[in-house]
């Protein structure tokens, strides 16, 4: 059997072939044949060919207000500060191309100033016919001040009943759906808009974490690229996500993805290549679902901050692996379901593995089921894939020393404590407590010199810092060494367990896929 030999420095290197896709592919193909053309350009947007109308009652129009958290209000205004707060005439030089009616709309040209926002009215959330897709087809959108692209009112298929929730959810009806044409290369570079208070309560008017955002139920697919840029949050909806293919690319300052309605929303991956860099700033997991986290196909490469305890993978409910191939690097991941139907192989170091750390592991035969090169530092790691097979003993080595097995491994689980503190809330709700340059595709992932110093904020593209919205002012900063919180205690070893301490070998068992592992240099 071949061996996927997978890398972190190439999205080539990642690339798989998704079987069963093509009739699917082939019918949206024909479909966008159809669909309305909206040519972006900063000198003007043209829909099918004419120049797009002022009139709020159009299918297509320009004009309208960007929502965005104003500078220079009180406490009174919003939890945001003024790291959060952009000008009025800095909102203004922003052109928003706002959809209004069901349908497809293909997308291509460049914004370098705006937004593109569907919102077919209120009523549209109870509507099954109030459904939209766009196609992006070349698109290269700059947001300074919002998300690029926000999908306000469409229809939403998703129920937000957490008593009947569940890791398996059909979101084929979405309102929301992006389409990424073959072959194209799409780049969005977004903001963010910190929570606003309806006038004379605390209650939300608006709060948008994510470069690309959703507030219903949404759905991505296609085969070409999609580039995500993003100051805070960079793939979000307030229920469902569901990736059934594209290749897509996410730099986050915070959360890469997340999927915010508590112990209800699902993040699904089907298909796809997903690379994600998240955490750049003070904190930030890879995929954050605040309900679950379901991994059927596709290729996942996730990352975290590296100076918090934050995980390429978190979900406050399940984490279910079915296929596909992942890994994900963080300080700490959250465990996955002992009811996942493929292997996975959870490794909890007994320190802090630096960036550049080279990863192998390998079968008694020497195949390398893995090898890659890390591209931020790490602690735990979880690794999924076809070719693991049960009951097999697997060497895993870092820089080319052979790591030994010192005991069951430990991973967070759903409401993971930090510092005592309770995971607060995404929304900032009083629900229960749970959480390149413009224009270019990056070459490789973010080096060394990116990523902020613990404790300070980023720059903005206006020179503002990163945010410090409601659920990041709640979420304490990464805390120094001294005061981190320690990993949990090991049990003492029993039995079969006692013996292989110490081996160089990790046998996945039925009853065993997580492990503390130690280099013997360090032992």
């Amino acid at each position: 059997m071949n061996r996927r030999i997978l890398s972190l420095l190439t999205a080539a290197a990642l690339a798989l072939t998704l079987p069963g896709c093509s009739t699917a592919q082939d019918t949206t193909d024909t479909a966008a044949e159809l669909a309305t053309e909206i040519l972006l350009s900063d000198d003007g947007i043209t829909v099918n060919g004419q120049t797009a109308s002022d009139d709020s009652s159009s299918a297509v129009y320009v004009g309208a207000d960007i929502v965005y958290y104003e500078s220079g209000h009180d406490e009174t205004y919003g939890e945001g500060t003024e790291a959060d707060a952009h000008s009025a005439d800095e909102a203004a030089r922003h052109t928003v191309v706002t959809i209004t009616e069901p349908g497809m709309y293909r997308l291509s040209g460049q914004l370098s100033t705006g937004q593109v926002a569907v919102d077919l009215g209120e009523d549209a959330e109870d509507d099954p016919n109030a459904v939209v897709t766009l196609v992006l087809d070349g698109v290269d959108i700059t947001c300074t001040v919002a998300p690029a692209v926000i999908f306000y009112h469409v229809y939403e298929c998703g129920s937000t009943d957490a008593e009947t929730a569940s890791g398996t959810v059909d979101t084929s009806a979405a309102g929301a759906n992006v389409y990424l044409a073959d072959g194209s290369e799409n780049i969005v570079n977004g903001s963010y808009v910190a929570r606003i208070y309806e006038e004379g309560t605390t209650d939300k008017l608006h709060k948008y974490d994510g470069a690309f955002y959703s507030k219903m139920s949404m759905n991505i697919d296609g085969e070409g690229s999609l580039v995500i840029n993003a100051e805070n949050e960079g793939l979000d909806t307030e229920l469902h996500l569901t990736i059934n293919g594209g290749n897509i690319s996410i730099t986050a300052q915070n959360d890469g993805i997340n999927t915010n309605e508590d112990g209800v929303s699902v993040t699904t991956v089907n298909g796809g290549n997903l690379t994600i860099n998240a955490g750049l700033g003070a904190e930030g997991d890879g995929i954050d679902s605040n309900g679950f986290l379901t991994i059927n196909g596709g290729t996942i490469v996730t990352m975290a901050n590296e100076q918090s305890p934050e995980g390429g993978i978190d979900a406050d409910s399940d984490i279910t692996i079915n296929g596909g191939t992942l890994i994900a690097l963080g300080i700490r991941n959250d465990s996955v379901s002992e009811q996942s139907e493929q292997l996975y192989m959870e490794l909890s170091m007994s320190s802090v593995c630096p960036e550049g750390s080279e990863v192998v592991v390998s079968d008694p035969e020497g195949n390398e089921i893995f090898s890659f090169a890390a591209q931020k530092s790490f602690q735990s790691l979880t690794l999924s894939s076809p070719d693991l097979v049960l009951d097999t003993a697997y060497t895993v080595t870092i820089d080319g020393v052979q790591q030994q097995y010192t005991g069951t491994g430990t991973f967070g689980g759903g409401r993971m404590p930090m510092s005592g503190q309770e995971r607060p809330n995404r929304d900032g709700e009083s629900s229960p407590p749970d959480g390149e340059p413009n224009g270019q595709s990056p070459d490789a992932l973010p080096n060394e010199d990116q990523p902020t110093p613990p404790g300070e904020q980023p720059s903005s593209p206006n020179e503002q810092t990163t945010p410090q919205d409601s659920e990041q002012t709640d979420r304490p900063s990464a805390p120094p060494d001294e005061q981190r919180p320690e990993r949990d205690e090991q049990s003492a070893p029993t039995g079969n367990e006692e013996e292989r301490q110490g081996s160089g070998t990790f046998i996945l068992t039925e009853t065993q896929k997580s492990f503390s592992c130690v280099s013997p240099t360090a032992a």
